[in-house]
């Protein structure tokens, strides 16, 4: 025997070593008491899970939780699709209801299948060691560890229930257990970000599952497929499988509400779905470290790949307002009307810029977005206004369409009014009321020419501000299908608008003389 394998062994035993410590019985029980415990247990599996399990289930289960357990549990012929983010314990939750399902004799057959052999491997592991090790199941359900064919790959209890991993692309041909074909199909961390570039793979692997895979069931048997993965990519097994499935559970890290993930709201003012164990102040710290693209993607279901229309704006030195012949603050509320809830108490996602112009450049110096009340809306107007402390001209923009208007009216002038007499600033919003055309075409059109020749400039002073972190986040991941919000971009684009038109407005007539006229044209004498 290699020395690697001596090692594994070595490990492996450690392993089940620390199982069987976890799981000690109570000595003083009799058979009939064990007997008695174990058909109550089996009546209430949320406490059935505790008991065998303790080890794994450290934290009180979250309501998600239990639902999911319910209805694997409640459906012998069922499929189902756990799209939870990492730290939601979805791989865990599944090896509780398995080994339910198995030990309670209702379920036989279990595949296991992961995107290798050896993750698949990996996935079996706490199932094997559980079933070699743990001592309350010896005590409630016998000894399960056979003698000869009980390898890393597959085994057979000593109550006659199979399980074999599987790496995708493998032939499961041939997984029966004596006349009983696989009723458990879990697929886990079956996508890979590197796939999910090719869709040639993806269809691969697809076809596989479909053809390979699932087919091994029996017609007349009851299967339950369970898949545990994030949404890693718009085109991916996961989400290809979350569309026919019985049940698609979709729960973000943090959310808004449960029923409905929404990854902006839910990453921008949802609370942690989880908060026994993953509290707010650990998930800020975790979110802090990496990028917005992997927190979208690993813990939002939300996956955002970088646009290719902005791969760049510009940061720089913002000349001082004395330079300017005047300062634009453009506000974009959103169509939205919703003033928040009780678990939501700021309402939709809005966004405030403070924009400048030289020749033809255009200079943005400060701004705000995100989810706030309408009063703190027209407020941030307010604030723009006085940082610019008077020493240059300002107008004041909204948006205002049609629809809008309004709410314009009834509510937003009425906040103006009340902070006008708080601050003692009597300044004026203006309407605008210009019709607009396609949101992201319109930004397209008009933001990329001046930035694709640097001439749209982020204030380098405001770089480590949250606001302009979010505008460039914009700028990076807009697509025209808009998979990640563009509010900020669209206000600074509203804005251009704005200066554009007036510097029209500001601009001399030319005229041209009289004489000059005659000179030039044959038909005047």
């Amino acid at each position: 025997m290699r020395q690697e394998d001596r090692d594994a062994l070595k490990d492996w035993a450690k392993y089940v070593e620390n199982i069987a410590n976890a799981t000690p019985v109570d000595p003083s029980m009799s058979a009939a008491d064990i007997e008695k415990h174990r058909i109550y247990l089996e009546d209430h599996p949320l406490e059935w899970i505790v008991f065998f399990f303790p080890k794994y289930a450290k934290y009180p289960f979250a309501d998600f939780q239990k639902k999911a357990i319910d209805r694997i549990l409640r459906n012998p012929e069922w499929y189902e699709v756990l799209s939870w983010s990492r730290e939601l314990a979805k791989s865990t939750i599944i090896f509780f209801c398995v080994m339910f399902l198995v030990l309670t004799g209702k379920k036989k057959n279990v595949l296991l299948i992961s995107n290798t052999l050896d993750n698949a491997r990996r996935l079996l592991a706490p199932y094997k060691g559980n079933l070699e090790g743990n001592q309350r199941i010896k005590a409630y359900y016998g000894e399960q560890q056979t003698i000869g064919d009980w390898t890393q790959d597959e085994f057979i209890t000593k109550k006659g229930a199979a399980f074999r991993a599987i790496g995708a692309g493998q032939s499961p041909r041939g997984s029966r257990n004596e006349e009983i074909r696989p009723d458990v199909i879990i697929p886990d961390d079956f996508d890979t970000d590197e796939e999910c570039e090719n869709p040639d793979t993806i269809d691969k692997k697809w076809d596989w599952f479909e053809k390979a895979v699932y087919p091994t069931r029996s017609v007349s048997e009851p299967l339950l497929v369970l898949w545990a993965g994030n949404i890693i990519a718009e085109n991916c097994c996961v989400v290809r499988a979350g569309k026919m499935a019985d049940h698609w559970d979709i729960i973000n890290i943090r959310m808004v509400n449960i029923k409905k993930p929404d990854p902006t709201e839910d990453f921008a003012n949802g609370v942690s779905v989880w908060p026994d164990k993953n509290t707010e102040e650990h998930i800020k710290r975790v979110l802090s470290k990496i990028s917005t693209k992997a927190v979208m993607g690993e813990y939002f279901n939300h996956p955002i790949t970088e646009g290719k229309i902005f791969p760049h704006v510009k940061t720089g030195k913002m000349p001082p307002f004395k330079k300017f012949r005047f300062l634009v603050i453009y506000g974009d509320p959103t169509q939205s009307e919703q003033k928040g809830t009780a678990k939501n108490k700021k309402g939709s996602r809005k966004a405030v810029w403070l924009l400048g112009m030289i020749g033809d450049t255009l200079y943005v110096f400060r701004g705000f977005i995100g989810k706030m009340s309408n009063y703190e809306f027209i407020n941030c107007f307010f604030v723009l206004y006085e940082y610019v402390g008077g020493v240059v001209p300002v107008y004041l923009y909204m948006e205002n369409n049609s629809l809008q208007d309004p709410f314009y009216k009834q509510v937003f002038k009425k906040h103006l009014a009340n902070i006008r007499r708080e601050r003692k600033k009597n300044i004026t919003i203006n309407p605008d009321e210009e019709k607009k055309t396609d949101k992201a075409v319109r930004i397209e059109a008009n933001l990329e020419p001046i930035n694709r020749e640097g001439r749209l400039i982020l204030n380098e002073k405001e770089d480590g501000d949250p606001n302009m972190v979010e505008l460039k986040n914009e700028f990076k991941f807009f697509k025209l299908s808009l998979p990640y919000p563009a509010d900020g971009v669209d206000c600074i684009e509203g804005g251009l608008r704005i200066i554009e038109n007036k510097m029209v407005e500001l601009a001399p007539m030319e005229t041209v003389p009289v004489e000059s006229m005659r000179a030039t044209n044959r038909h005047r004498r």
